[in-house]
């Protein structure tokens, strides 16, 4: 309809008291109906020890959606990278890649994804960690081409699928677009968890890239927050009950003046909104994050959104 591509990033949020088992069935249903409702990818974040979040382990979640769905792309956002050895990051996603043929993406960041103590116990010494990023991309990367290395000795990253997963970095500001631009990879703008200028990241992303084995041009989206209702009323007050991650809103703070960290109004306001920044940003895809304290209503603002911007899968 639009001529703007979709996708739905999941936090998986363990909403009002519910189960951690309630809230990865629902992370599942969403990815379900996300695909009949025309969006191009699922990704589900990573995160330790956080009693509000249910997912620790993407690729153990996407496997399971895999089985549950047909089409839509399956992906991190994101595995953080620094807490992993590169090559169980690509074994892991080469085992997708090769049970979901051609639907699989492996989208990696930095970030600790929980407390001090948390990251101290899953991985020793994360500052030490994150310096080694660098590092670290470029050995997942010649891990996805099969020209990896250890002590001179070839490392194969197996099994290698007949389709690889696309790689993708994520990140908040232009030293993250300059890397995945250096790498010649995806990226992805976290522009809900940035008050940075997306259209400046994206355009020192492109004009720094440099093609790759794994892609010969520049592919970025913009992750940006919606929230989507009947009426503008009705999506405000949803907006003071949301929860985004790197800030604290106070209610009565939202007017529908917003900017472009959450998106927040009718089907059509938000639709009209979301040309307007892919103009200034010139990104043709956009991952939704719906900070939305209830399930169905999450569901809802996924649908509404949908039926303005995306043709649905006919069954």
């Amino acid at each position: 309809m639009s001529g703007i591509t979709l996708s739905v990033l999941d936090l998986v949020p363990r909403l009002r008291d519910h189960s951690f088992e309630e809230a990865l069935e629902q992370a599942t249903n969403l990815a379900i109906h996300a695909e009949k409702w025309g969006y191009k990818r699922y990704w589900a974040a990573e995160h330790h020890d956080m009693d509000g979040l249910a997912c620790a382990s993407p690729e153990v979640l996407l496997s399971h959606i895999g089985a549950r769905t047909r089409t839509i792309r399956l992906g991190s956002g994101a595995v953080l990278l620094p807490h992993y050895s590169p090559l169980k990051v690509a074994e892991n996603f080469r085992m997708l890649a090769a049970l979901y043929p051609n639907r699989i993406d492996l989208g990696v960041g930095r970030a600790p994804g929980g407390s001090a103590h948390t990251s101290m116990a899953l991985s020793g010494n994360f500052l030490a960690n994150v310096a080694d990023m660098p590092n670290r991309v470029q050995a997942l990367k010649a891990l996805l081409k099969d020209s990896y290395t250890y002590e001179d000795v070839p490392v194969t990253a197996k099994p290698v699928p007949r389709i690889p997963p696309q790689l993708w970095l994520l990140g908040t500001n232009v030293k993250s677009a300059a890397m995945a631009a250096e790498y010649g990879a995806g990226y992805v703008f976290g522009q809900f968890m940035s008050d940075t200028n997306g259209a400046e990241v994206l355009t020192a992303y492109r004009q720094a890239f440099q093609p790759s084995s794994l892609q010969k041009q520049p592919r970025s989206m913009l992750a940006i927050g919606i929230i989507c209702a009947q009426t503008e009323e009705e999506a405000i007050r949803f907006a003071e009950q949301a929860v985004m991650p790197g800030t604290e809103r106070q209610e009565g703070q939202f007017e529908n003046d917003n900017d472009n960290r959450l998106l927040i109004g009718t089907p059509e306001q938000v639709r009209n909104k979301l040309l307007d920044i892919s103009v200034q940003v010139q990104c043709d895809e956009f991952l939704v994050f719906t900070p939305i304290n209830s399930y169905e209503e999450r569901l809802e603002s996924l649908r509404l959104l949908a039926g303005v911007m995306l043709e649905p899968i006919n069954e």
